[in-house]
Protein backbone atom coordinates (compact mmCIF):
# COMPACT_ATOMS: atom_id res chain seq x y z
CA UNK A 1 0.00 0.00 0.00
CA UNK A 2 1.44 3.36 -1.02
CA UNK A 3 1.89 6.22 1.39
CA UNK A 4 -0.87 8.20 -0.34
CA UNK A 5 -3.26 5.27 -0.07
CA UNK A 6 -2.47 4.85 3.62
CA UNK A 7 -3.12 8.54 4.20
CA UNK A 8 -6.45 8.32 2.34
CA UNK A 9 -7.50 5.27 4.37
CA UNK A 10 -6.52 7.05 7.58
CA UNK A 11 -8.48 10.17 6.62
CA UNK A 12 -11.48 8.04 5.68
CA UNK A 13 -11.31 6.25 9.03
CA UNK A 14 -11.06 9.53 10.90
CA UNK A 15 -13.94 10.98 8.89
CA UNK A 16 -16.09 7.92 9.49
CA UNK A 17 -15.36 8.09 13.19
CA UNK A 18 -16.30 11.75 13.30
CA UNK A 19 -19.54 11.06 11.42
CA UNK A 20 -20.35 8.16 13.74
CA UNK A 21 -19.72 10.29 16.82
CA UNK A 22 -21.83 13.11 15.42
CA UNK A 23 -24.69 10.77 14.54
CA UNK A 24 -24.43 9.17 17.97
CA UNK A 25 -24.55 12.60 19.60
CA UNK A 26 -27.77 13.35 17.74
CA UNK A 27 -29.46 9.96 17.80
CA UNK A 28 -27.62 7.60 20.11
CA UNK A 29 -28.89 6.20 23.38
CA UNK A 30 -28.55 8.36 26.47
CA UNK A 31 -28.25 7.39 30.14
CA UNK A 32 -31.30 7.84 32.34
CA UNK A 33 -31.37 11.14 34.23
CA UNK A 34 -31.98 11.15 37.96
CA UNK A 35 -34.81 12.97 39.68
CA UNK A 36 -35.34 14.20 43.20
CA UNK A 37 -37.96 11.90 44.71
CA UNK A 38 -38.69 14.60 47.29
CA UNK A 39 -39.21 17.49 44.88
CA UNK A 40 -41.95 19.68 46.33
CA UNK A 41 -45.08 20.60 44.37
CA UNK A 42 -47.39 21.76 47.16
CA UNK A 43 -48.80 25.26 47.60
CA UNK A 44 -46.95 25.86 50.86
CA UNK A 45 -43.21 26.12 51.35
CA UNK A 46 -41.21 22.91 51.12
CA UNK A 47 -40.79 21.28 54.55
CA UNK A 48 -37.37 21.61 56.13
CA UNK A 49 -37.65 18.15 57.67
CA UNK A 50 -38.88 15.89 54.89
CA UNK A 51 -38.75 12.76 57.04
CA UNK A 52 -41.09 14.39 59.53
CA UNK A 53 -43.34 15.48 56.67
CA UNK A 54 -43.56 11.88 55.42
CA UNK A 55 -44.36 10.63 58.89
CA UNK A 56 -47.20 13.14 59.23
CA UNK A 57 -48.71 12.77 55.74
CA UNK A 58 -48.30 9.09 54.89
CA UNK A 59 -51.88 8.29 55.85
CA UNK A 60 -54.10 6.89 53.09
CA UNK A 61 -57.67 8.13 53.58
CA UNK A 62 -60.77 6.38 52.25
CA UNK A 63 -62.91 9.10 50.69
CA UNK A 64 -66.39 9.39 49.28
CA UNK A 65 -66.93 12.91 48.08
CA UNK A 66 -70.62 13.85 47.86
CA UNK A 67 -71.60 17.06 46.11
CA UNK A 68 -74.37 19.14 47.67
CA UNK A 69 -77.72 19.40 45.92
CA UNK A 70 -77.10 23.12 45.38
CA UNK A 71 -74.15 22.29 43.10
CA UNK A 72 -76.29 20.04 40.92
CA UNK A 73 -79.15 22.53 40.89
CA UNK A 74 -76.79 25.31 39.80
CA UNK A 75 -75.56 23.15 36.92
CA UNK A 76 -79.16 22.44 35.90
CA UNK A 77 -79.88 26.19 35.84
CA UNK A 78 -76.86 26.79 33.62
CA UNK A 79 -77.98 24.06 31.25
CA UNK A 80 -81.49 25.54 31.18
CA UNK A 81 -80.34 28.84 29.74
CA UNK A 82 -81.16 29.60 26.13
CA UNK A 83 -78.32 28.35 23.96
CA UNK A 84 -77.02 30.94 21.54
CA UNK A 85 -75.24 28.64 19.11
CA UNK A 86 -74.48 29.31 15.48
CA UNK A 87 -76.27 26.76 13.28
CA UNK A 88 -74.02 24.29 11.46
CA UNK A 89 -73.19 24.91 7.84
CA UNK A 90 -75.36 23.17 5.28
CA UNK A 91 -74.34 19.54 4.91
CA UNK A 92 -71.69 19.76 7.66
CA UNK A 93 -71.70 17.17 10.45
CA UNK A 94 -68.61 17.08 12.73
CA UNK A 95 -66.09 18.24 10.13
CA UNK A 96 -65.99 21.73 11.65
CA UNK A 97 -66.06 20.48 15.21
CA UNK A 98 -69.02 19.62 17.41
CA UNK A 99 -72.29 19.90 15.48
CA UNK A 100 -74.38 22.57 17.25
CA UNK A 101 -77.73 20.91 16.43
CA UNK A 102 -76.62 17.69 18.09
CA UNK A 103 -75.07 19.64 20.95
CA UNK A 104 -78.52 21.02 21.77
CA UNK A 105 -79.85 17.45 21.94
CA UNK A 106 -77.06 16.39 24.27
CA UNK A 107 -77.56 19.38 26.55
CA UNK A 108 -81.24 18.47 26.83
CA UNK A 109 -80.28 14.88 27.69
CA UNK A 110 -77.76 16.07 30.28
CA UNK A 111 -80.27 18.43 31.89
CA UNK A 112 -83.50 16.42 31.67
CA UNK A 113 -82.33 12.80 31.85
CA UNK A 114 -78.85 12.52 33.33
CA UNK A 115 -78.89 15.19 36.05
CA UNK A 116 -82.17 14.04 37.65
CA UNK A 117 -80.42 10.68 38.10
CA UNK A 118 -77.20 12.19 39.44
CA UNK A 119 -77.36 10.46 42.83
CA UNK A 120 -77.64 7.17 40.96
CA UNK A 121 -74.62 8.05 38.85
CA UNK A 122 -72.78 9.15 41.98
CA UNK A 123 -73.32 5.70 43.50
CA UNK A 124 -72.02 4.16 40.29
CA UNK A 125 -68.88 6.29 40.35
CA UNK A 126 -68.19 5.34 43.97
CA UNK A 127 -68.65 1.60 43.45
CA UNK A 128 -64.89 1.18 43.91
CA UNK A 129 -62.84 2.25 46.91
CA UNK A 130 -61.61 5.83 46.47
CA UNK A 131 -58.64 7.06 48.46
CA UNK A 132 -56.47 10.13 48.84
CA UNK A 133 -52.98 10.59 50.20
CA UNK A 134 -50.39 13.35 50.01
CA UNK A 135 -47.37 12.84 47.75
CA UNK A 136 -44.68 15.53 47.43
CA UNK A 137 -47.09 18.17 48.70
CA UNK A 138 -50.01 17.24 46.43
CA UNK A 139 -53.24 15.49 47.35
CA UNK A 140 -53.39 12.40 45.15
CA UNK A 141 -56.68 10.64 44.47
CA UNK A 142 -56.80 7.02 43.36
CA UNK A 143 -58.94 3.91 43.16
CA UNK A 144 -57.46 0.91 44.93
CA UNK A 145 -58.85 -2.59 44.69
CA UNK A 146 -57.06 -5.25 46.70
CA UNK A 147 -57.49 -8.99 46.34
CA UNK A 148 -58.44 -10.90 49.47
CA UNK A 149 -56.17 -13.83 50.29
CA UNK A 150 -58.90 -16.41 49.71
CA UNK A 151 -59.38 -15.10 46.17
CA UNK A 152 -55.69 -15.54 45.37
CA UNK A 153 -55.83 -19.32 45.70
CA UNK A 154 -55.00 -20.93 42.37
CA UNK A 155 -54.46 -17.56 40.71
CA UNK A 156 -51.52 -15.64 39.36
CA UNK A 157 -51.64 -12.40 41.32
CA UNK A 158 -49.95 -9.08 40.51
CA UNK A 159 -50.47 -5.34 41.10
CA UNK A 160 -51.22 -3.20 38.04
CA UNK A 161 -51.12 0.58 37.73
CA UNK A 162 -53.66 1.96 35.23
CA UNK A 163 -52.92 5.40 33.78
CA UNK A 164 -55.45 7.54 31.91
CA UNK A 165 -54.86 10.60 29.76
CA UNK A 166 -56.67 13.70 28.50
CA UNK A 167 -59.61 14.26 28.19
CA UNK A 168 -60.17 11.04 30.08
CA UNK A 169 -60.31 10.14 33.75
CA UNK A 170 -60.43 7.12 36.03
CA UNK A 171 -63.96 6.56 34.65
CA UNK A 172 -62.50 5.14 31.43
CA UNK A 173 -61.28 2.06 33.28
CA UNK A 174 -64.41 0.94 35.15
CA UNK A 175 -65.29 -2.06 32.95
CA UNK A 176 -61.61 -2.91 32.58
CA UNK A 177 -61.18 -2.85 36.38
CA UNK A 178 -63.93 -5.43 36.82
CA UNK A 179 -62.18 -7.78 34.39
CA UNK A 180 -58.83 -7.39 36.13
CA UNK A 181 -60.10 -7.71 39.67
CA UNK A 182 -62.93 -10.23 39.43
CA UNK A 183 -61.43 -13.32 37.91
CA UNK A 184 -64.45 -15.34 39.04
CA UNK A 185 -66.27 -13.87 36.05
CA UNK A 186 -64.39 -16.46 33.98
CA UNK A 187 -63.66 -19.81 35.67
CA UNK A 188 -60.85 -20.46 33.18
CA UNK A 189 -59.06 -17.24 34.07
CA UNK A 190 -55.95 -17.81 36.15
CA UNK A 191 -55.15 -14.15 36.82
CA UNK A 192 -56.30 -11.61 39.36
CA UNK A 193 -54.86 -8.19 40.09
CA UNK A 194 -54.59 -5.56 42.74
CA UNK A 195 -55.68 -2.52 40.73
CA UNK A 196 -54.47 1.04 41.36
CA UNK A 197 -55.99 3.82 39.25
CA UNK A 198 -54.82 7.34 40.12
CA UNK A 199 -56.24 10.60 38.87
CA UNK A 200 -53.17 12.25 37.39
CA UNK A 201 -51.98 15.39 39.21
CA UNK A 202 -54.27 18.22 38.14
CA UNK A 203 -56.93 15.81 36.90
CA UNK A 204 -60.18 14.96 38.64
CA UNK A 205 -59.81 14.83 42.40
CA UNK A 206 -55.99 14.98 42.36
CA UNK A 207 -54.57 18.35 43.24
CA UNK A 208 -52.81 20.42 40.60
CA UNK A 209 -49.61 22.22 41.44
CA UNK A 210 -49.20 25.98 41.73
CA UNK A 211 -45.55 25.71 40.67
CA UNK A 212 -44.27 25.49 37.08
CA UNK A 213 -42.22 22.48 36.03
CA UNK A 214 -44.51 19.52 36.75
CA UNK A 215 -44.06 17.72 33.45
CA UNK A 216 -44.51 14.07 32.49
CA UNK A 217 -41.16 12.97 33.96
CA UNK A 218 -41.91 14.61 37.30
CA UNK A 219 -45.38 13.05 37.30
CA UNK A 220 -43.76 9.65 36.81
CA UNK A 221 -41.79 10.27 40.02
CA UNK A 222 -45.02 11.09 41.89
CA UNK A 223 -46.73 7.96 40.58
CA UNK A 224 -43.82 5.76 41.63
CA UNK A 225 -43.91 7.33 45.09
CA UNK A 226 -47.63 6.59 45.25
CA UNK A 227 -47.05 2.92 44.44
CA UNK A 228 -44.28 2.69 47.04
CA UNK A 229 -46.57 4.38 49.57
CA UNK A 230 -49.12 1.61 48.95
CA UNK A 231 -46.47 -1.08 49.42
CA UNK A 232 -45.95 -2.04 45.76
CA UNK A 233 -42.26 -2.31 44.91
CA UNK A 234 -42.94 -4.16 41.65
CA UNK A 235 -45.96 -3.79 39.41
CA UNK A 236 -47.31 -3.87 35.87
CA UNK A 237 -48.36 -0.69 34.05
CA UNK A 238 -51.10 -0.19 31.49
CA UNK A 239 -51.84 3.15 29.86
CA UNK A 240 -52.90 5.12 26.81
CA UNK A 241 -52.64 8.78 25.79
CA UNK A 242 -50.67 10.59 28.54
CA UNK A 243 -50.78 7.31 30.43
CA UNK A 244 -48.60 5.80 27.72
CA UNK A 245 -46.02 8.59 28.14
CA UNK A 246 -46.05 8.39 31.93
CA UNK A 247 -45.88 4.60 31.84
CA UNK A 248 -42.91 4.76 29.46
CA UNK A 249 -41.14 7.23 31.74
CA UNK A 250 -41.77 5.05 34.78
CA UNK A 251 -40.34 2.02 32.98
CA UNK A 252 -37.37 4.07 31.78
CA UNK A 253 -36.48 5.81 35.04
CA UNK A 254 -37.38 3.01 37.47
CA UNK A 255 -37.00 -0.32 35.63
CA UNK A 256 -36.46 -2.22 38.88
CA UNK A 257 -40.00 -1.37 39.95
CA UNK A 258 -41.79 -2.27 36.70
CA UNK A 259 -42.59 -5.89 35.85
CA UNK A 260 -43.93 -4.94 32.44
CA UNK A 261 -45.27 -1.96 30.52
CA UNK A 262 -48.33 -2.40 28.29
CA UNK A 263 -49.74 0.42 26.21
CA UNK A 264 -52.52 0.97 23.71
CA UNK A 265 -50.73 4.02 22.28
CA UNK A 266 -47.10 2.97 21.96
CA UNK A 267 -44.91 5.73 20.58
CA UNK A 268 -41.31 6.78 20.21
CA UNK A 269 -40.65 10.35 19.14
CA UNK A 270 -36.85 10.29 18.91
CA UNK A 271 -35.35 11.52 15.60
CA UNK A 272 -34.05 8.10 14.56
CA UNK A 273 -37.51 6.61 15.01
CA UNK A 274 -39.10 9.35 12.91
CA UNK A 275 -36.58 8.85 10.10
CA UNK A 276 -37.24 5.11 10.14
CA UNK A 277 -40.96 5.78 9.80
CA UNK A 278 -40.39 7.96 6.74
CA UNK A 279 -38.02 5.46 5.10
CA UNK A 280 -40.42 2.59 5.81
CA UNK A 281 -42.97 4.38 3.68
CA UNK A 282 -40.81 3.65 0.64
CA UNK A 283 -41.16 -0.12 1.19
CA UNK A 284 -44.27 -0.55 3.35
CA UNK A 285 -44.67 -4.26 2.67
CA UNK A 286 -41.18 -4.88 4.03
CA UNK A 287 -41.68 -3.09 7.34
CA UNK A 288 -45.38 -3.52 8.19
CA UNK A 289 -46.83 -6.93 9.06
CA UNK A 290 -48.92 -8.58 6.38
CA UNK A 291 -52.53 -7.50 6.52
CA UNK A 292 -51.89 -4.40 8.60
CA UNK A 293 -50.06 -2.04 6.26
CA UNK A 294 -53.05 0.31 6.29
CA UNK A 295 -52.41 0.96 10.00
CA UNK A 296 -49.29 2.88 8.97
CA UNK A 297 -49.40 3.74 5.29
CA UNK A 298 -49.66 5.90 3.35
CA UNK A 299 -47.97 8.25 5.79
CA UNK A 300 -49.63 11.20 4.09
CA UNK A 301 -52.99 10.05 5.47
CA UNK A 302 -51.68 10.02 9.03
CA UNK A 303 -50.01 13.41 8.57
CA UNK A 304 -53.21 14.94 7.20
CA UNK A 305 -55.24 13.45 10.06
CA UNK A 306 -52.80 14.75 12.67
CA UNK A 307 -52.88 18.25 11.17
CA UNK A 308 -56.67 18.22 11.23
CA UNK A 309 -56.89 16.87 14.78
CA UNK A 310 -53.97 18.55 16.55
CA UNK A 311 -55.28 22.10 16.87
CA UNK A 312 -56.24 21.43 20.49
CA UNK A 313 -52.69 20.21 21.14
CA UNK A 314 -51.01 23.41 19.98
CA UNK A 315 -53.49 25.51 21.94
CA UNK A 316 -53.03 23.56 25.17
CA UNK A 317 -49.26 23.37 24.76
CA UNK A 318 -49.01 27.14 24.43
CA UNK A 319 -52.05 28.79 26.10
CA UNK A 320 -53.69 26.23 28.40
CA UNK A 321 -55.01 28.89 30.78
CA UNK A 322 -56.76 30.79 27.99
CA UNK A 323 -58.79 27.84 26.77
CA UNK A 324 -59.22 26.73 30.38
CA UNK A 325 -60.80 30.07 31.26
CA UNK A 326 -63.17 29.75 28.32
CA UNK A 327 -64.30 26.29 29.48
CA UNK A 328 -64.48 26.83 33.25
CA UNK A 329 -68.00 27.75 34.42
CA UNK A 330 -69.15 26.93 30.90
CA UNK A 331 -70.61 23.43 31.05
CA UNK A 332 -71.94 23.43 27.48
CA UNK A 333 -68.59 24.47 26.05
CA UNK A 334 -66.80 21.99 28.29
CA UNK A 335 -69.00 19.12 27.11
CA UNK A 336 -68.53 20.04 23.44
CA UNK A 337 -64.76 20.34 23.81
CA UNK A 338 -64.38 16.99 25.58
CA UNK A 339 -66.97 14.91 23.74
CA UNK A 340 -65.74 15.95 20.31
CA UNK A 341 -62.54 14.01 21.09
CA UNK A 342 -64.53 10.90 21.94
CA UNK A 343 -66.00 11.13 18.45
CA UNK A 344 -63.03 11.80 16.19
CA UNK A 345 -60.43 9.89 18.21
CA UNK A 346 -62.59 6.78 18.23
CA UNK A 347 -63.04 6.70 14.47
CA UNK A 348 -62.04 9.46 12.09
CA UNK A 349 -64.91 8.64 9.77
CA UNK A 350 -67.38 9.64 12.48
CA UNK A 351 -66.75 13.26 11.54
CA UNK A 352 -69.15 12.69 8.64
CA UNK A 353 -72.00 11.71 11.00
CA UNK A 354 -74.40 14.37 12.35
CA UNK A 355 -74.13 12.88 15.87
CA UNK A 356 -70.39 12.23 15.62
CA UNK A 357 -71.05 8.51 16.13
CA UNK A 358 -70.83 9.03 19.88
CA UNK A 359 -73.43 6.41 20.77
CA UNK A 360 -72.04 3.85 18.35
CA UNK A 361 -69.32 2.88 20.82
CA UNK A 362 -70.28 4.50 24.15
CA UNK A 363 -73.30 5.15 26.32
CA UNK A 364 -74.21 8.75 26.98
CA UNK A 365 -74.12 8.07 30.71
CA UNK A 366 -70.49 6.96 30.50
CA UNK A 367 -69.56 10.03 28.47
CA UNK A 368 -71.29 12.42 30.84
CA UNK A 369 -69.80 10.70 33.88
CA UNK A 370 -66.43 11.76 32.50
CA UNK A 371 -67.60 15.29 31.71
CA UNK A 372 -69.03 15.62 35.22
CA UNK A 373 -65.67 14.73 36.78
CA UNK A 374 -64.04 17.61 34.92
CA UNK A 375 -66.91 19.98 35.72
CA UNK A 376 -67.33 19.18 39.41
CA UNK A 377 -63.60 19.25 40.15
CA UNK A 378 -62.98 22.33 37.96
CA UNK A 379 -59.92 20.56 36.60
CA UNK A 380 -60.02 21.45 32.92
CA UNK A 381 -57.33 24.14 33.21
CA UNK A 382 -55.00 22.20 35.50
CA UNK A 383 -55.32 19.08 33.33
CA UNK A 384 -54.41 20.97 30.17
CA UNK A 385 -51.29 22.50 31.69
CA UNK A 386 -49.57 19.14 31.30
CA UNK A 387 -49.30 19.85 27.57
CA UNK A 388 -47.47 23.11 28.18
CA UNK A 389 -45.20 21.59 30.84
CA UNK A 390 -44.28 18.71 28.53
CA UNK A 391 -42.72 21.05 25.97
CA UNK A 392 -40.69 23.44 28.04
CA UNK A 393 -36.97 23.80 27.32
CA UNK A 394 -36.18 21.87 30.52
CA UNK A 395 -38.38 18.95 29.51
CA UNK A 396 -37.03 18.82 25.96
CA UNK A 397 -33.47 18.74 27.24
CA UNK A 398 -34.20 15.55 29.18
CA UNK A 399 -34.54 13.69 25.83
CA UNK A 400 -36.17 10.73 27.54
CA UNK A 401 -37.20 9.41 24.14
CA UNK A 402 -33.51 8.59 23.63
CA UNK A 403 -33.14 6.76 26.95
CA UNK A 404 -33.79 3.05 26.35
CA UNK A 405 -35.58 0.75 28.74
CA UNK A 406 -35.15 -2.98 29.16
CA UNK A 407 -38.55 -3.42 30.84
CA UNK A 408 -40.72 -5.96 28.97
CA UNK A 409 -43.04 -3.97 26.73
CA UNK A 410 -46.30 -4.78 24.99
CA UNK A 411 -48.07 -2.71 22.33
CA UNK A 412 -51.74 -3.10 21.39
CA UNK A 413 -52.63 -1.04 18.32
CA UNK A 414 -56.21 -0.04 17.57
CA UNK A 415 -56.99 1.08 14.03
CA UNK A 416 -58.98 4.16 15.04
CA UNK A 417 -56.23 5.65 17.21
CA UNK A 418 -54.67 8.96 16.29
CA UNK A 419 -51.16 7.66 15.50
CA UNK A 420 -49.33 4.37 14.98
CA UNK A 421 -45.69 3.32 15.27
CA UNK A 422 -43.94 0.37 13.64
CA UNK A 423 -42.03 -2.16 15.70
CA UNK A 424 -38.75 -1.02 14.12
CA UNK A 425 -39.46 2.48 15.46
CA UNK A 426 -40.39 1.29 18.94
CA UNK A 427 -37.46 -1.10 19.38
CA UNK A 428 -34.95 1.75 19.55
CA UNK A 429 -36.58 2.76 22.82
CA UNK A 430 -38.10 -0.46 24.10
CA UNK A 431 -35.34 -3.05 23.91
CA UNK A 432 -37.65 -5.85 25.08
CA UNK A 433 -40.71 -5.30 22.89
CA UNK A 434 -42.10 -8.79 23.31
CA UNK A 435 -45.75 -8.26 22.41
CA UNK A 436 -47.17 -6.47 19.35
CA UNK A 437 -50.81 -6.79 18.27
CA UNK A 438 -53.32 -5.16 15.91
CA UNK A 439 -57.07 -4.64 16.20
CA UNK A 440 -59.27 -3.20 13.50
CA UNK A 441 -62.07 -2.37 15.89
CA UNK A 442 -61.30 0.25 18.49
CA UNK A 443 -59.73 3.67 18.82
CA UNK A 444 -58.02 5.96 21.28
CA UNK A 445 -60.14 5.17 24.35
CA UNK A 446 -59.74 1.41 24.21
CA UNK A 447 -60.37 0.75 27.92
CA UNK A 448 -63.79 2.41 27.65
CA UNK A 449 -64.67 1.28 24.14
CA UNK A 450 -63.39 -2.31 23.96
CA UNK A 451 -62.46 -3.31 27.54
CA UNK A 452 -62.68 -7.06 26.90
CA UNK A 453 -60.34 -6.85 23.92
CA UNK A 454 -57.85 -4.75 25.86
CA UNK A 455 -58.08 -7.10 28.84
CA UNK A 456 -57.35 -10.20 26.76
CA UNK A 457 -54.43 -8.45 25.12
CA UNK A 458 -53.03 -7.40 28.48
CA UNK A 459 -53.32 -10.95 29.85
CA UNK A 460 -51.50 -12.33 26.81
CA UNK A 461 -48.74 -9.82 27.47
CA UNK A 462 -48.49 -10.83 31.14
CA UNK A 463 -48.20 -14.48 30.10
CA UNK A 464 -45.32 -13.64 27.77
CA UNK A 465 -43.54 -11.71 30.53
CA UNK A 466 -43.89 -14.71 32.83
CA UNK A 467 -42.50 -17.13 30.24
CA UNK A 468 -39.64 -15.00 28.94
CA UNK A 469 -38.50 -13.48 32.24
CA UNK A 470 -39.48 -16.22 34.63
CA UNK A 471 -41.41 -13.98 37.01
CA UNK A 472 -43.75 -15.44 39.56
CA UNK A 473 -46.86 -14.17 41.29
CA UNK A 474 -46.19 -11.57 43.98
Amino acid sequence: MSAITRILVLLLAIGSGLVYRRVNQLWGDLPAPTFDAQQWWGDEASPKDYAAYLANTSEVVNNRIVYPESTIEDLAKQLNRTLRLAPPLEGVAFEYGFNSDYLKELVAYWRDDYLPRWREREVFLWQFNHFTTEIQGLRMHFLHLMVYDENKVGKQHYPVLLLHGWPGSVREFYDFIHLLHQSNLDPNNKYIFNVIVPSLPGYGWSQGTSRPGLGPAQMAVILRNLMLRLGYNKFFIQGGDWGSILGSHLATLYPDNVLGYHSNMCNNMNPKSQLKGLLAGLLPSFFAPSGYQDFFFPRSNELRYLIEESGYFHLQATKPDTIGSALSNNPVGLAAYILEKFSTWTNGSYRALPDGGLTKRYTLDALFDNVMIYYLTNSITTSQRLYAEAYTKEQRELQLERVPTSVPTGCARFKGDIMQFLDIQLQDKFKNLIHSTYYRRGGHFAALEVPKVLYKDFIEFVKKVERKFNIKTL
